[in-house]
Formats: C-alpha cells, sequence, structure tokens
C-alpha cells in the first residue's frame, strides 16, 4: 500500500528535492505541495495524506501552528506529521512533541533517513532525531507550558501492569521488537499491548505514550532503561 506524503515548505527548490526523492521510492507518493502552514491545513484537509512532512519556518501560520491545528482535528486522527528544521535546537523538539507531531528531524538528515522515518512515523511509530535524547525530552517536558492544555490520560490508572511495564519500555525508545525480545514475547503481543495502552489513554500515536510516560511520572530524567 502507497504511504501518502504532503510536503510543507516555503523554499520551492527544498519541496522539490524532497519530492524527487520520495518519488524515487516506489512505496511513496508525494500527493501535494504547500508553502505556508494555513495551505498545509488546507491541503490536509482536502487531501487526507498519510504523513506531512511540515518545516517549521513559513510565513505566516507556522509548521508548529499547522502541526497543532492538524493533530488536533478528529477529521485528521490518521494523519501523521514529521517535523522539519535546519535547527535541531532543544526547544524545537519540545515544541515539536506538543504539537503533537510524530517526529522531529533535522534537514540534514541523510535521504534514506528521511525514507525511512516516513515508513516509521506512518506506521504509527514516534521519531526523534537522535539528538533529541530521552534525557532532553524529560527536562524540557518538566516546565511548565502556556496556553496549551495536557494531553489526554493524565493517569495510567486505566492501564494495567504490563501496559504501563510498555509504555516505560517505549518512552525508553525501545521498539516492539527490542521490547518482544527483552520480555520474551511475540512482537503482534506486543503490538497489541502499546496499542491498547494508546487507545486507553487517548494517544495518537508513540510519541504521545513518550510524552505522557514523563508527564505522569512513570518515567523520570535519568532513570537507567529498564532490563
Amino acid at each position: 500500500m502507497t504511504i501518502r506524503v504532503l510536503l510543507a515548505d516555503d523554499q520551492v527548490l527544498i519541496r522539490s528535492g524532497f519530492a524527487a526523492l520520495i518519488g524515487s521510492d516506489a512505496a511513496l507518493e508525494v500527493v501535494g505541495e504547500a508553502s505556508d502552514g494555513a495551505e498545509a491545513v488546507r491541503q490536509a484537509t482536502a487531501l487526507r495524506p498519510d504523513v506531512v512532512l511540515m518545516d517549521i519556518r513559513m510565513p505566516g501560520v507556522d509548521g508548529l501552528t499547522a502541526a497543532r491545528q492538524i493533530t488536533e482535528s478528529p477529521e485528521l486522527a490518521d494523519v501523521r506529521v514529521i517535523v522539519l528544521t535546519t535547527f535541531e535546537a532543544d526547544e524545537y523538539v519540545l515544541q515539536a512533541l506538543r504539537s503533537g507531531a510524530s517526529g522531529f528531524l533535522g534537514k540534514s538528515v541523510e535521504p534514506e533517513e528521511l525514507l525511512e522515518a516516513i515508513r516509521v512515523v506512518a506506521r504509527g511509530d514516534a521519531l526523534l532525531s537522535p539528538r533529541a535524547t530521552r534525557s532532553l525530552i524529560a527536562r524540557f517536558l518538566d516546565q511548565p507550558e502556556q496556553g496549551r492544555p495536557p494531553l489526554p490520560g493524565t493517569t495510567l490508572d486505566v492501564l494495567t501492569d504490563r501496559e504501563r511495564e510498555m509504555v516505560a519500555l517505549v518512552a525508553h525508545g525501545l521498539s516492539n521488537e527490542d521490547i518482544a525480545g527483552r520480555l520474551f514475547l511475540s512482537p503482534l503481543t506486543v503490538k497489541t499491548h502499546v496499542n491498547r495502552a494508546m487507545s486507553k489513554l487517548g494517544a495518537r500515536d508513540r510519541a504521545q505514550l513518550v510524552v505522557l510516560a514523563y508527564q505522569t511520572g512513570l518515567v523520570r530524567a535519568g532513570d537507567p532503561e529498564p532490563r
């Protein structure tokens, strides 16, 4: 099944480069382009892409605001956003996560890494640039946020012990395959537990599970990775 991608960047050359790269992969298809955030939201609503590649800095409505409008729309619940920027600064990682983005990448990313990022996010996994470490995420999520309601699921009481364990491992950056190997389970069983946890907490993807794990104190900065 082809993954449908919307490109949002105010620079035509960058959009053209990404479009050519994505078009080289038979499993991916560029279905639209936008030059600002407002247009990105309109295109996302009209085209319902699987993934939006969203630049942060655009005229008018910026990429983070557009990402938030897309991810908060019930009609676009299946649309995933990857935030792209030339500045892999800490504060952008925080803002990208809080805007509801499923991934964050610098524009200096290698071509194959970008293509893999699209595939990862399209299947519902979270993606963060290697520089966006979990300790950085935890440190910034501890800061109060102005004018932004908390993510759904303010308590983990609705989860079973096994689901809480899964959420903690996801927050430490482990994939379903990693978790399966560690707990001697099948990847399908792990996926089922993770999906149930997301459903109970109202999280749209694994990126929000990471945020919730830190917000609720299930995982804290400096915690050793579970063994």
